[in-house]
């Protein structure tokens, strides 16, 4: 093959779907469906021997009717005994990367251990590349390519996902189309027949559409080899790990799953440390770590600085801190003394600097400015933002909106929060330094005007203070680990 192996699954010039229907409940519909919905620019093929169309594309009767050289993908959504001939067919016609959808594999047992075995070394022997089998697909976004059996699309980003668990894929897309920081390239490794999380993640090391990577792995067959891949891919991007199968529950799971075999948990957690990687427990500290990664500058260091509108968010930051390796550190006294300057007496004149409710229409803004200008911060997270806009949502349904003529105080109010949020935005890309900002309206109030504005922008609002300190010292744990092996 003359392009990378990985190039035709993420960048394929055309995709033929075998096994396409015109039943909305099975995967050749939707798989169909989906790469026509995500708007793919090149030819697209669809393979059903009993219909002469599907969503408007010719049904051919098999895969060696495609014209030769038109397509080098091909997406398998039919039964595990006939993948064998489609592979043959596929690159009869110069298809060098398949897709399969298809279970029914290792995952079903030992018959299906050995298919499956059968399966790659045709693959092999044909100069094809498979991705699954027992997969749900792939999402390349820059090529515009949905090609999977579940939704949803994510919109375009910088993360790049690759699990074992066709579910979690859909989880950090979920969250993508939530939070606004979008997707490049996900994938369901499914089986890792012939390529597992690893092939995936040094693939997208060298993406130039990625920034940041997260992975789910269930098992590792081969630790010191698996250690060596994700040295290589977090010395050159970020890479966030959730592991599964860490019980004996879980690892039962995860053997019926996608037959996965389990690692001790200590060993794993040991070996992720070592690699450069950064560990999350769950999916949802997983995005918030990865989010962070692609949206903000790494810490030059651990001395953090919290910003609140009211005191109990602060408070809360206060104590995820001090359980973390970053730094609350003593307000200094040329920042008092300016904060002195714009707002009432009655705030808190210390970390967590607490405005209590005394800024005016500026203040929020300057003092951003002047906390991410000074040179004892390293990062800053910023709590409180969307209150005005919250207030203005609850006057505009209420029953006073016309009657006392709310319009122009709920309007200043919104552009005030979408201020506030720009400003942290604008303050991170000047000086170079993270400033989270954490309001759990990112979830409860998506439109509201502070948190729709860092969507709007590509940037992650982090839905609580203590979320926002462990992503923030994710960060500051790889950009010290990035420190020692760059010397």
């Amino acid at each position: 093959m003359s392009r990378p192996p990985l190039d035709l699954l993420f960048n394929p010039q055309g995709i033929v779907v075998a096994g396409a229907s015109t039943h909305p409940g099975k995967f050749g519909f939707v798989a169909l469906h989906n790469v026509l919905a995500g708007g793919f620019d090149g030819p697209v093929f669809a393979t059903n021997p009993d219909q002469p169309s599907i969503l408007g594309v010719e049904a051919l009767e098999s895969v060696a009717d495609i014209p030769e050289g038109a397509a080098d993908l091909v997406f398998v959504c039919t039964p595990p005994h006939t993948c064998s001939e489609i592979l043959r067919s596929a690159a009869s016609r110069g298809v060098g990367a398949a897709f399969i959808a298809s279970g029914g594999f290792r995952e079903a047992g030992s018959e299906g251990a050995r298919a499956e075995e059968e399966l790659v070394q045709l693959a092999r022997s044909l100069g094809m590349v498979v991705a699954g089998p027992n997969g749900q697909g792939l999402i390349s976004n820059p090529a515009k390519l949905a090609a999977q059996i579940v939704a949803p699309i994510p919109p375009p980003g910088p993360i790049a996902v690759a699990s074992q668990s066709g579910n979690l894929v859909s989880a950090f897309m979920n969250y993508a189309a939530h939070s606004g920081v979008g997707i490049s390239r996900a994938v369901s490794a499914g089986n890792a027949a012939m390529l597992g999380v690893v092939d995936y993640l040094g693939w997208f090391a060298s993406d130039p559409h990625t920034k940041a990577m997260a992975a789910y792995v269930e098992g590792v067959e081969d630790g010191p080899a698996f250690a060596a891949a994700i040295k290589r891919v977090a010395a050159a991007k970020p890479v966030v790990l959730v592991k599964g199968g860490t019980t004996p529950r879980g690892a039962q799971a995860a053997a019926s799953h996608t037959g996965a075999l389990a690692t001790d948990d200590r060993i794993f957690d040991g070996m992720v440390r070592q690699s450069g990687a950064v560990r999350a427990q769950t999916i949802e500290e997983a995005y918030d770590a990865v989010a962070a990664f692609a949206t903000q500058p790494l810490p030059a260091g651990p001395r953090t600085l919290v910003l609140s509108s009211a005191g109990g968010w602060g408070v809360i930051a206060a104590d995820a801190l001090s359980k973390s390796k970053l730094e609350l550190i003593p307000l200094p006294a040329d920042l008092k003394e300016a904060i002195d300057g714009l707002v009432p007496p009655r705030w808190s004149r210390s970390n967590p600097i607490d405005l209590a409710g005394g800024e005016s229409r500026d203040t929020i803004p300057e003092v951003i400015d002047l906390v991410a200008d000074h040179p004892e911060v390293d990062a800053v997270i910023y709590l409180g933002m969307g209150i005005q806009a919250n207030t203005a949502s609850h006057l505009r349904s209420g029953p006073y909106f016309e009657a006392a003529e709310l319009a122009r105080i709920c309007e200043y109010h919104e552009r005030q929060d979408s201020r506030f949020a720009q400003a942290a935005a604008d303050a991170s890309a000047r000086t170079g330094k993270p400033i989270l900002a954490a309001t759990e309206l990112g979830i409860t109030q998506p439109d509201n005007a502070g948190p729709a504005t860092l969507a709007a922008q590509g940037s992650y609002c982090f839905p609580s203070a203590d979320r926002a300190v462990r992503a923030l010292h994710h960060l500051w744990w790889y950009a010290r680990w990035r420190k020692r092996l760059l010397g």
